[in-house]
C-alpha cells in the first residue's frame, strides 16, 4: 500500500539548505517540519511552514546585508 504525504518541495543552494535544517533542528520535536532530505540541496517539508520559512530567510538576509555608510 502506498503512503502519501502532502508537502512542499524546496530546492536551494547548500548554505540555505543548512539554514533551513538548523531552523528545523531548533524547533521542538512536535513542530519539526522537514519530512525528508532528498539530497544536500533538495528537501520535502510540511506545507504549512512555507510562509514561516520565507520570513525567517528574509530576516536572515536582512541581518547579513551590508549598507554602505553615507
Amino acid at each position: 500500500m502506498v503512503n502519501a504525504i502532502k508537502g512542499l518541495f524546496i530546492s536551494c543552494d547548500i548554505p540555505m539548505a543548512q539554514f533551513i535544517v538548523n531552523l528545523n533542528a531548533s524547533m521542538p520535536a512536535s513542530e519539526r517540519f522537514i519530512v525528508h532530505m532528498l539530497d544536500p540541496t533538495h528537501m520535502f517539508v510540511q506545507p504549512h511552514v512555507a510562509e514561516m520559512i520565507r520570513s525567517k530567510i528574509g530576516e536572515f538576509r536582512d541581518q547579513n546585508s551590508y549598507e554602505k555608510p553615507q
